[in-house]
């Protein structure tokens, strides 16, 4: 029997398998623990020294055991930690982490970065335990620059689901499933790579990093 494949089946099939392309996850399951994760290079906006990240073993994960954490407690105050995945470049986009703030006297932060062009050029959302909000800024020629925020509970040692949503130059922002940030801005409006991102002295976990284009 010969089957009819339509037309509106054959741009469905195309529609997903172009999404799959546009869609990964890191687990950090297949990573060594102690060690750098595969498929992501470092950097650092500002001063001090570079961030430490490594893969652990936590028990309690949203996922499996693996995580990625940050560990370096360097106190500089302009010190923005930079994990960035290779490869993958998305303008529109859905990203998403669970990320759990563990210690910092300067701050207990986690973040998401996306369109990221290099160390000095990207966006990102964050949320802060110590100061109990989520922010929205874009970082220019190295300078941060807030444009969105909201107050409320953030835990420190609990696990957060952060999810940050770009079309153009719309912006969403939702914390532990509550959309907190709606917001617009067009310093960038090219395609970049996306990543995790600290600040100062904070030690934090990440996993299961989603990013999807849209």
């Amino acid at each position: 029997m010969m089957t009819v494949v339509t037309r509106n089946a054959v741009l469905g099939i195309l529609a997903l398998a172009s999404m799959a392309s546009n869609s990964r996850t890191w687990s950090f399951e297949p990573d060594k623990v102690q060690s750098a994760p595969s498929g992501f290079s470092f950097a650092l906006t500002g001063d001090g020294r570079p961030g430490k990240w490594v893969v652990l073993s936590e028990k309690g994960a949203p996922s499996g055991s693996a995580i990625l954490a940050q560990i370096d407690t360097d106190e500089t105050d302009y010190r923005f930690p930079l994990a960035i995945a290779e490869g993958l470049r998305l303008k529109d986009l859905r990203l998403r982490v669970k990320c759990k703030p563990v210690a910092g006297k300067v701050d207990q932060a986690c973040g998401l970065v996306f369109r990221y062009k290099d160390e000095s050029n990207y966006y990102v959302t964050r949320l802060n335990a110590l100061e109990n909000n989520v922010r929205l800024y874009h970082v220019q020629d190295g300078r941060r620059i807030q444009f969105a925020g909201w107050n409320g509970k953030v835990t420190k040692n609990a696990w957060h689901d952060v999810v940050v949503e770009a079309r153009d130059d719309r912006f969403k922002v939702f914390f532990d499933g509550k959309l907190v940030i709606e917001a617009s801005d067009r310093t960038f409006r090219e395609p970049g790579r996306v990543g995790l991102w600290t600040k100062a002295d904070s030690v934090t976990y990440f996993d299961d990093l989603t990013a999807t284009g849209l």
